[in-house]
């Protein structure tokens, strides 16, 4: 199969070393997913994202034609799908803060009523 930058397709982890997960695209291409292309947070172990057998969903961030091995991330799916969901969920507020200028008055009476 011919893949190009930027496809986006499954793959079944093949093996596991601390700098990343190596999957297999079909049977004869080969990829990489950089223990810094695995998630946007800090990556202490592998294992704790992905386990040999798995099957993934990445982009292809990089692809060598000749050798086939690609270079595959994870982050570049759900990080951008995390923002998208992230800007959705989050409600528009204009409260501000002289909602609280107005009410802390109240709330030091109360407060100092309990003493």
């Amino acid at each position: 199969m011919s893949y190009q930058i930027g496809d986006v397709v499954d793959a079944v982890v093949t093996g596991i070393q601390p700098y990343g997960a190596f999957v297999a695209l079909d049977n004869n291409t080969n990829g990489l997913i950089h223990i810094s292309e695995i998630s946007a947070g800090f990556v202490k172990d592998v294992h704790m994202f992905v386990e040999i057998g798995d099957r993934v969903t990445v982009k292809i961030i990089d692809i060598d034609p000749q050798s086939k091995q690609a270079r595959l991330s994870l982050k570049a799916l759900y990080q951008n799908r995390a923002r998208q969901l992230t800007k959705a969920k989050l409600p528009v507020n204009h409260i501000g803060f002289s909602t609280l200028r107005k009410l802390l008055p109240d709330w030091l009476k109360r407060e100092k009523g309990k003493k």
